[in-house]
């Protein structure tokens, strides 16, 4: 098999590994062929399997080896895009435009749940989530947060906290406030994407792995593998940051953004219990932000700072150490286990780009850095637009994108350069 590792991290040596599916020989015929073995694909499989198609999977490496198996395990109703959202949305939903973005927020929530309890899938999966405010500008956004959430009904799942009861919540001298919820969850991805793998297999999808599409046919359609194809009457590409056979509206729309992350070594129980005693997932209200949690064997994961010149770092925990101890100065000197990076699909608008490149080919990619909510959502709505049901797709398809005349290098310096535009602002606010 063709197959790259997957990447150093504390996830691939912590999941079991259920071994791997085969990789594709011949022909094979489905109604659905998907391409892409992470979160989207995988979960588009289960919605279309559960709605009666027969579906195959092809993965050019393993099910999880791209973001969806190496990232930062936060599930949160923070949507990427919201505002861009509300203004293009508007053009079909009209009325019901913030109804449905607040209902987006948390709709992935309750997938993953539901998932997870019906299929039995062991991921680590926690509740509560906080998110801080650094400067008196982070509070003011917040405390707007915290009364949208109220105004919807969503009181009894937040809480605020500040000042002195600050250092009771988190260990650290850097936040000012937190907006606590506990409807947001973490959990371990790579074992999620897993678990929804088997999920998957169990409702009769067959998986390929070792697997890479060499073409995509949009006339007959079918996906080409190098000893193989999948012919299929409808496909779904689902690669996003990872698929390199981009073309029409894909092209030029989704930039790869390299995101570092380390997990520590394990923490003594009372160190853990001082930093993060409610063990809740974090990340800050700065637009380049840092995110951090505790896995369930006490490690800090923690990653951030990203990284949008699509080049990975040559020593990310050289590059977040600073960042970690001044987060939780009480770890100074903690030792770093794992180090890893990752990409992910940046959209220039971060609305999730929904659309067609022929009249049965589908495609789904660049969620922002919110993936793991947002590709079980997309998955849900692909699984209804190609049985038929093209409402929410439709709303997503018509949204107007930028794309930049570039190639992937220029589009990534042009990424860089708006990043240290967005930091330069966040440090004079």
């Amino acid at each position: 098999p063709m197959t790259q590792p997957f990447p150093p991290s504390y996830y691939a040596a912590s999941a079991p590994d259920p071994g791997p599916y085969p990789a594709l020989d011949g022909s094979v015929t489905a109604d659905v062929a998907v391409m892409g073995g992470g979160f989207t694909g995988i979960n588009a499989a289960i919605e279309l399997a559960q709605r009666g198609l027969s579906v195959v999977v092809v993965e050019e490496n393993r099910v999880g080896w791209g973001a969806s198996g190496r990232n930062g395990g936060q599930v949160t109703g923070s949507l990427s895009g919201d505002r861009a959202m509300a203004r293009e949305f508007r053009r079909s939903l009209d009325q019901a435009t913030d109804d449905y973005i607040w209902s987006l927020r948390w709709r992935g929530h309750d997938i993953i749940r539901n998932r997870v309890a019906r299929h039995g899938i062991d991921c680590d999966l926690k509740h509560g989530h906080a998110q801080t405010a650094m400067t008196p500008a982070h509070v003011a956004e917040l405390r707007a947060m915290l009364a949208t959430a109220q105004d919807r009904g969503m009181g009894d799942a937040v809480e605020w906290v500040e000042g002195a009861e600050m250092r009771a919540l988190l260990d650290s001298p850097l936040y000012l406030a937190a907006l606590v919820n506990r409807r947001n969850m973490h959990l371990h991805p790579l074992k999620l994407v897993r678990g929804e793998a088997a999920a998957a297999v169990s409702l009769g999808v067959r998986i390929f792995e070792g697997t890479p599409v060499t073409d995509i046919d949009l006339t007959a359609p079918a996906l080409v593998t190098p000893r193989g194809r999948v012919q299929a009457r409808t496909l779904l590409l689902a690669g996003n940051a990872y698929h390199r056979l981009a073309r029409g509206p894909m092209r030029g729309a989704l930039f790869p953004a390299a995101l570092g992350i380390v997990a520590t070594e394990p923490l003594d129980e009372a160190t853990a219990r001082a930093l993060n005693p409610r063990d809740l997932a974090v990340y800050d209200n700065r637009f380049v932000l840092d995110y951090h949690r505790l896995s369930a064997d006490r490690r800090l994961i923690f990653g951030g700072g990203t990284n949008y010149s699509g080049r990975p770092s040559a020593d990310i925990a050289a590059e977040l150490r600073p960042a970690i101890e001044a987060t939780f100065p009480r770890l100074r000197g903690v030792a770093i286990d794992y180090q890893w990076s990752g990409q992910a699909g940046i959209i220039v608008n971060r609305i999730p780009m929904l659309g067609k490149l022929a009249p049965e080919v589908f495609y789904a990619q660049g969620y922002s850095g919110h993936g793991i909510a947002t590709s079980h959502i997309l998955a849900e709505i692909l699984g209804q637009a190609i049985t038929g049901h093209m409402g929410e797709f439709d709303t997503f398809a018509q949204v107007r994108h930028l794309r930049l005349p570039l190639g992937e290098w220029a589009g990534q310096q042009a990424m860089a350069l708006g990043m240290w535009y967005f930091r330069l602002r966040e440090r004079l606010r």
